[in-house]
């Protein structure tokens, strides 16, 4: 019995350092995959799953993280693409109404003028970051992001900037 509770840990350890590293990367994943985590754990020490059901569902979090990683392939999008299509994607309305190829055109084009206007300070300059809000409003209206969805698009898209735009201006 105590190599089981060992075996959930080990996993749940390996678990959270593939997030913490995505975490450095892809805003919508690492949160989503963070909250699958918690709640299987939660659901493990709640009792409300046995061992046998815990481990599973760590060992199908952890094939699910694997897939994430081949989307961006199968979507043809480097990994910094990715991340902001993804922060695009989690609104259904959006996905819907646009479709896969102009989610893609938007994330090209936030990678694009993210890339272009990151400096090592901009995080910290309110007035860099407003200029930087107002593109992303710009680029989500162009391509005609719905309207009511657009505020959390920028703000996500925003927080994603400031993610990885870590590496970058290093």
């Amino acid at each position: 019995m105590p190599q089981r509770n060992v075996a959930i840990e080990l996993l749940r350890k390996l678990l959270n350092d593939e997030i913490k590293l995505r975490s450095r990367k892809n805003l919508v994943q690492s949160r989503s995959f963070a909250e699958m985590l918690e709640r299987t754990i939660r659901s493990y020490q709640n009792r409300a799953i046995e061992v046998a059901e815990v481990i599973a569902e760590l060992i199908e979090l952890a094939k699910e993280m694997r897939e994430a990683n081949k989307r961006g392939e199968a979507l043809n999008l480097a990994e910094d693409e990715l991340a902001f299509y993804d922060t695009l994607e989690v609104n259904n309305s959006a996905v819907q109404v646009l479709g896969d190829e102009t989610l893609k055109g938007i994330a090209r084009e936030l990678v694009r003028i993210v890339h272009e206007n990151v400096n090592i300070d901009w995080t910290v300059k309110e007035n860099v970051r407003a200029k930087l809000r107002v593109m992303v409003r710009r680029i989500l209206r162009k391509y005609g992001y719905p309207p009511d969805k657009q505020e959390k698009a920028t703000q996500m898209a925003l927080e994603q900037a400031e993610m990885i735009a870590r590496d970058w201006a290093d």
